[in-house]
Order: structure tokens, then sequence, then C-alpha cells
């Protein structure tokens, strides 16, 4: 999905990482989830990377123990905790990214939330096209 991302973040390795299938084999991603949650993926995920380890921990657990849609989700949130939190970047001053939301804006021209909208309306036209085509009888 190159096409949509409009150039790349110092989110992308995190946003674009997999979470797990969904219960119809799809892979989902920490930007679907965070978009299925009703959050901003590149507000959310600058306000992680600006935190202390602990602290963003924390916060990312308890997004994603909200977020259902990935059965085994809960089973292996620990280590999918550890491998998200590794990703989120940090600043060559050795700050987390409390700047990177300025630039991250700036390269994106707000057309984050836009395609966060994009990816679930392609999500939900997908889950109607083949939630209807698979009825058994």
């Amino acid at each position: 999905m190159d096409f949509l991302r409009g150039g790349v973040t110092p989110f992308d390795g995190f946003l674009y990482a997999t979470l797990g299938d969904d219960r119809r084999g799809n892979a989902v991603s920490v930007l679907s989830a965070l978009a299925r949650l009703g959050l901003d993926p590149w507000d959310e995920a600058a306000a992680l990377s600006g935190l202390p380890r602990g602290g963003a921990e924390a916060r990312l657990g308890d997004r994603l123990s909200r977020f259902r849609d990935v059965p085994g989700l809960s089973a292996e949130q620990g280590a999918i905790l550890q491998r998200l939190l590794s990703l989120l970047p940090r600043d060559d001053t050795g700050r987390e990214g409390a700047d990177l939301v300025d630039r991250v804006r700036g390269r994106l021209g707000g057309t984050g939330p836009l395609i966060a909208l994009l990816l679930l309306i392609l999500f939900l036209v997908q889950t109607l096209v083949l939630g209807s085509s698979g009825s058994e009888g």
C-alpha cells in the first residue's frame, strides 16, 4: 500500500507492523487497529514516542487490550508490546519522538486521518463483499 503513504514517516515501522490475523485471516497492522479504535494513528504514534518506555508500554497496552479483532493478541500481548515499542522512533539527541510530531505533520500535510479513513472504508467494503458472497446453505 505504498501508494497510500504519501511519503516515509518516522513512524512507518511502528504503524505498519503487524499485530496478527483477524478472524477472517487478514493481517492487521497497528495503523488499522488504532484507526478501528477511533484514534488517529500518527498522533498516537507520536504520543507514544514522546513517553518514557514504561508510560508508552502502559498506554499501548491499554489500547491493545481494547482491540478484540485479533484473537491471539491478548495471549501474546507482552511480546507484541516489546516488539512494537522497539519500532518507535527516537531522534538523534536521544529524546524520544517529542519533536517528530511537527516533522510528520509537515510531511503528511494533514493526510494521516484521510489515509486512516480510506483504509477503514476499504476494510468495510472488503468485509461487506466477502461477507455477503460467503453464505453457506
